[in-house]
């Protein structure tokens, strides 16, 4: 790729990795329809560690905290270790589908509309509750759930943040909350993943010094752009439903399926 196609691909990772529409989903999408190559499992991975320090910035109180606090026997840290165990376990054992027939455009629209639904209810059922949980509220039986939500992120199409807030949401937590608790969650599965991947695809990765200027580059800005996302979404949040976005799955998913269909892609 060049440097500038390595720039959009930074940008749209930034902009989609915490909002729940799926990153992934457009790292596939963008690329399709401007006529270039699929950037691969293993580009979009490692880019992800740009996102994954812009939440240790944004979140660097509340990580300092949960990491004293774990030693000091405090739960939230511990309950983030085992909320990260499904996606781990998952993700190795079927690491060969994610990163080669998951990554269908059939597959990615399928999972849009599905996610949007799910969100769908989920709003639905927090539109009925009378109380709502904060951060302090957060319990084992939270983050084993939002942790089986994080795997299900695993299919191309689904988002991170949208399958982990989905699950807070339907768990009773408020949504200011099921945002913080996704990014949070986040953090062991998608540096993990990061490094892993470098690490396997280190000679691809960085075969040429173009290649790691774009890779760099990628990440950089996705690391810039990822900050203003994580701050536009907790604010959002603050005073607004997810229907912005489940219009938005929905009627992307539906448009994919259509351009597949009529052989646009």
């Amino acid at each position: 790729m060049s440097l500038w196609q390595a720039i959009v691909l930074g940008i749209v990772q930034g902009v989609t990795e915490f909002l729940p529409v799926s990153s992934t989903a457009h790292l596939r999408i963008v690329p399709a329809l401007l006529g270039w190559s699929d950037p691969g499992a293993a580009f979009t991975a490692v880019i992800q560690l740009g996102t994954l320090v812009a939440v240790f910035a944004y979140f660097r109180r509340d990580v300092v905290s949960i990491t004293r606090g774990a030693f000091r026997g405090d739960k939230l840290g511990w309950m983030i270790a085992v909320g990260t165990i499904p996606v781990v376990v998952l993700g190795l054992l079927f690491k060969h589908h994610i990163e080669t027939s998951l990554r269908s455009l059939y597959i990615i629209a399928v999972a849009m509309i599905g996610l949007a639904l799910a969100l769908a209810v989920a709003e639905w059922l927090e539109s009925r509750r009378k109380a709502l949980r904060g951060l302090e509220q957060v319990g084992w039986i939270d983050a084993i759930v939002v942790g089986c939500a994080q795997a299900v992120a695993l299919i191309p199409g689904s988002s991170r943040s949208g399958c982990t807030i989905t699950g807070a949401l339907f768990m009773g937590l408020n949504r200011e909350t099921a945002a913080r608790f996704s990014f949070l969650l986040s953090l062991p599965a998608v540096f993990a993943a990061g490094i892993f991947e470098l690490v396997k695809a280190r000679h691809e990765l960085l075969a040429t010094q173009e290649h790691v200027h774009d890779l760099v580059a990628a990440t950089v800005v996705a690391c810039v752009v990822g900050y203003a996302s994580i701050a536009f979404l907790i604010g959002y949040l603050k005073r607004h439903t997810t229907w912005l976005f489940i219009v938005y799955r929905l009627a992307l998913g539906v448009a994919l399926l259509m351009l597949l269909g009529t052989g646009r892609l």
